[in-house]
């Protein structure tokens, strides 16, 4: 079988380790793939730009995040459900900073990696939870976990989402303060494609996720998971264990409408899309 090369893109972190462990393997060469795995540290938003641009054929990304970049015209469409379970975002704050409560941040400067990314849209449905409002002067962009550390550092900003597990080390470390946590109210990531690879493509795509779904069941069940995720992302076994046990990964394609809808009301609600937005198909119908 004559191999078809696509590029998928993802953020570093302990997530797409099965992924990367199939690769490893030549699991995705075994169904004519040649998986070229990119590497977004700047995260969602990062990746949806790399999707318009054509830099990228999929990313693993933030739910909310992609569905908002699809209504403004980003010609993909979601593949799959890659992780069920929610994400929980960690709510942090400099050493330095006097901010010591999660009731305290909605006035405060917010650093993001960029709009339309995932620090940025949670922060919003966050406040909007609490019948709070995030004015847009208040967000900074940071473009990366990096940038914020700095900007939380010299408080040139206050607050920071980020995934709990990621920065749990510079919590420990004494580098950042988590003030709280916040968990998305839906399946967190999933797996979205340019449309231009769909239509030429699609077996191809399909033998991808085929492989990604085994992986994920594989990873789900192996014994020395937790001993992976720790030696590779440098995260304390204990945190790797609370982590692995609270994430279930998806094992087919199947996208829930309901799960669309609550995150278009949330959206809406936030007014991160307006209340008559033309929403196209979002879904892949294969």
């Amino acid at each position: 079988m004559k191999s078809t090369s696509i590029r998928l893109g993802g953020v570093p972190e302990h997530f797409n380790l099965p992924i990367h462990l199939a690769k490893e393997n030549g699991e995705f060469l075994k169904r004519g793939v040649d998986l070229q795995w990119n590497t977004y540290s700047g995260g969602t938003g990062q990746m949806t730009a790399a999707l318009r641009n054509n830099e990228v054929d999929a990313c693993i990304l933030l739910t909310e995040g992609v569905i908002k970049d699809i209504i403004a015209g980003n010609e993909a469409k979601i593949i799959s459900v890659y992780v069920n379970t929610p994400l929980i975002w960690g709510i942090h704050t400099g050493m330095k900073n006097e901010l010591l409560h999660h009731a305290d941040i909605y006035d405060k400067r917010i650093a993001i990696s960029r709009f339309g990314s995932g620090s940025h849209l949670m922060s919003i449905v966050d406040a909007n939870s609490q019948d709070q409002k995030i004015d847009e002067s208040q967000f900074h962009i940071i473009k990366n976990l990096e940038g914020a550390l700095e900007s939380l550092e010299h408080l040139e900003t206050d607050v920071f989402y980020w995934e709990k597990y990621t920065t749990k080390p510079y919590v420990d470390s004494g580098q950042l303060r988590r003030v709280g946590q916040f968990l998305s109210p839906w399946p967190c990531f999933v797996i979205a494609a340019r449309n231009e690879i769909l239509e030429k493509s699609p077996e191809a795509i399909t033998r991808m996720l085929r492989t990604i779904h085994d992986a994920t069941d594989q990873f789900m069940y192996a014994k020395n998971a937790i001993d992976l995720v720790s030696k590779r992302f440098g995260q304390k076994p204990k945190d790797v264990e609370k982590w692995y046990h609270t994430t279930e990964w998806a094992i087919h394609g199947w996208v829930s409408e309901k799960m669309i809808q609550a995150v278009l009301f949330n959206l809406r609600t936030a007014q991160i899309i307006a209340e008559d937005a033309v929403i196209p198909e979002l879904i892949w119908k294969r």
